[in-house]
């Protein structure tokens, strides 16, 4: 019957002989443990005279295993094998994990980075790294876990968690407000303004361009009064921010802005477009804890934003 209160022997009495026995040797096991080969004999009849048992067979210049040694071999082998294994388990879940998220370099250099810091705070055993491309990565194949995406409305993706609606709004500087020569209360004064514009040749992100914002407002052929024009959107916003002119800012990117009074929000709450922000888990990254703790941690930030719209608690992707 087991007896789990039965005495083991010493776990080095174990190690010892179990190197003996692989190697037929007790100087070849000392030199793999780091012992003298008279320690290793110590251990080895240590061993035997707690089992009551000889374990080797002592000859001229070599070593044999009796039966109950070669049994007792490997069974100690096995049961050193699952330790190490248990050990190094054990080791490995205390240790820092890297979460890898993906995000457009806007969303990253205007939103994500500054708020890195708070999600470190609460959660110093996860380290993070920033992939941030205008390319849709494929997650499984780049090692990514999480992407953070911008997902037109009935197009989102199995298993994603809805982080926020989206809303365009005209935004410019309280320092650019207050030197304008020009009024700016109502749409059509910015005719008489410095618009900053986004570079789409290929109109990949026509949401982020004035051509349909004006549409919506009956000013579909209004000519600024000046126009500056960068490759990046985030180029365009910090443009903004330094008050070189009026920028169309995406709401989810603009609202920690203009809540700090770093950019003022003109002509009302925006316009909605058919598009929301996404966290979209990779297939292989669904269910690990620290994905579901970053994305819970992404809409509780959303809802610091006091003009962004929260979505509910993430919940596991299925």
């Amino acid at each position: 019957m087991h007896n789990p209160n039965r005495p083991l022997p010493p776990l080095d009495l174990v190690r010892g002989f179990e190197a003996a026995a692989r190697h037929l040797s007790f100087t070849l096991a000392g030199e793999e443990l780091f012992v003298t080969q008279s320690a290793v004999s110590r251990q080895v009849q240590a061993l035997e005279q707690f089992l009551g048992v000889k374990l080797f067979e002592r000859r001229h210049k070599a070593l044999a295993l009796t039966p109950a040694g070669l049994a007792y071999a490997r069974a100690a082998a096995t049961a050193l094998a699952g330790l190490r294994a248990a050990t190094r388990e054990a080791r490995d879940s205390a240790r820092t994990h890297v979460l890898t998220v993906t995000s457009t370099v806007s969303f990253a250099s205007l939103w994500l980075v500054p708020r890195l810091a708070r999600f470190r705070a609460t959660h110093p055993g996860i380290d993070v790294r920033i992939a941030a491309t205008h390319e849709v990565l494929d997650l499984a194949r780049e090692g990514v876990d999480l992407a953070i995406r911008d997902v037109p409305s009935g197009r989102e993706p199995p298993g994603s968690v809805r982080l926020v609606g989206e809303r365009m709004v005209p935004v410019a500087s309280p320092a650019y407000l207050k030197s304008a020569a020009a009024p700016l209360a109502k749409p059509s004064d910015l005719a008489r303004h410095v618009m900053l514009l986004l570079h789409d040749p290929q109109g990949r992100w026509p949401w982020l361009t004035w051509a349909a914002w004006l549409e919506a407002h009956g000013l579909a052929g209004l000519v600024p009064g000046g126009t500056l024009t960068y490759d990046q959107y985030d180029q365009v916003l910090h443009a903004a921010l330094h008050g070189q002119g009026v920028a169309i800012g995406r709401r989810s990117l603009v609202a920690s802005f203009i809540d700090e009074g770093r950019l003022v929000g003109l002509f009302g709450p925006g316009a909605g477009i058919p598009r929301a922000l996404h966290a979209v888990y990779a297939p292989q990254a669904e269910g690990r804890r620290e994905v579901r703790a970053f994305v819970e941690w992404l809409q509780e930030e959303i809802g610091r934003d006091g003009r962004a719209t929260p979505a509910p608690k993430a919940r596991k992707a299925i």
